[in-house]
This record gives structure tokens, sequence and C-alpha cells, in this order.
């Protein structure tokens, strides 16, 4: 348990997805790293970047100060590595098994939060865009690619993520080395 701490230090120092754009006019392509408490891309300008390509798709810019979720989700983190340090020395089987399925829930409803966020700002488009294309949507793959107009976009899971998932297994892990008390 206090490896799978430990852990969820990594998750403020690398990113947890990334979302990448390939088009001609950016044949290298550009991207967009998702964190537990920024949104940032490959240089400084990147994200000012994106938002200049969704304005002319309609799309919202994107303002990490106004995304909720990067505000808190540093907080859950910061609490479940104390929680899990708290259970290494506790060391009672059911606690380290609820960890685990709560870590595990928390990591499906950040996936199913990120989903929403995407197909809320690639579906609900402005009226005054300047480029309309009847029926089309623009959300980026939530895991994958996907080509949206003259864009390749893939999404896939970073650093962070890894980490996030290695924190997992330890604490399964812990769980099933944990010898049961015998009455």
């Amino acid at each position: 348990m206090i490896l799978a701490a430990l852990l969820l230090v990594f998750l403020f120092f690398f990113p947890i997805w990334k979302i990448t754009l390939i088009a001609p006019q950016y044949p290298g392509g550009i991207g967009m790293y998702i964190w537990i408490n920024k949104i940032t891309g490959d240089t400084p300008g990147t994200l000012q970047n994106i938002n200049i390509l969704n304005h002319y798709v309609g799309m919202k810019f994107i303002e990490p100060d106004s995304i909720p979720e990067l505000q808190y989700f540093q907080y859950i983190i910061a609490g479940m590595g104390l929680l899990a340090l708290g259970l290494a020395w506790l060391n009672r089987r059911p606690l380290i098994l609820a960890w685990v399925i709560v870590f595990i829930l928390l990591g499906a409803a950040g996936i199913y939060d990120f989903y929403l966020w995407e197909y809320d700002y690639g579906h609900n488009l402005s009226p005054t865009a300047p480029i309309k294309v009847p029926g089309m949507a623009y959300q980026p793959p939530l895991f994958g690619r996907k080509e949206l107009l003259n864009f390749v976009a893939y999404s896939y899971p970073n650093w962070g993520s890894l980490f996030f998932g290695l924190s997992i297994l330890c604490g399964f892990a812990a769980f099933w080395f944990t010898k049961k008390k015998i009455k």
C-alpha cells in the first residue's frame, strides 16, 4: 500500500491523457496533455492554437480554469494516497479491497466524465461558426483514432494513467498478500 501511495505522486508530474491532432498544416501534429490539475500543450501556445482551430467549427474554447474537475481531482488523488498510507499501517484486508474498488470506480468515473466533456465540446457547436458541415460532430475519440475533416485525432492514455493503473495493481497485491487474521 505504501508503493500504491507513492505511485500516485507521479500523477502530479505526468499527464494522464494525450490528444494529438495531425493535419496538413500540422504534419508533425499538435498535442494536448490532460493532467489531474491542468491542460497543457506541446508548446506554451498550443492550447491557444487549438482554441483558434476549434473556433472555426464552433467549438467552445478550452479553458482549463473553467473545468471543475481540474480544480478538485488533485485533492482526490492526494486523499487516496494518504488513505493508502493509513491502510498500509492498519493492514486490514477488507479495507484494502475497498480502497482498490473505490479507486477503480474513481478511474471509471473519470473516463466517463472525460467522455462527457469531449461530447459537449464536439457536439454543442456555435450556430455562428464560420465553417458548418451539416450533421458533423467534432468529438475526438475517447480512445484511438478518428478523422475530423482534414484532421486526424489520436487520443490515448499517457504516463500518468500508467502510474494510476500500477497503483491499483499494488493495492490489489497488498490485498492479495495480506494474511487473513485467524480468530
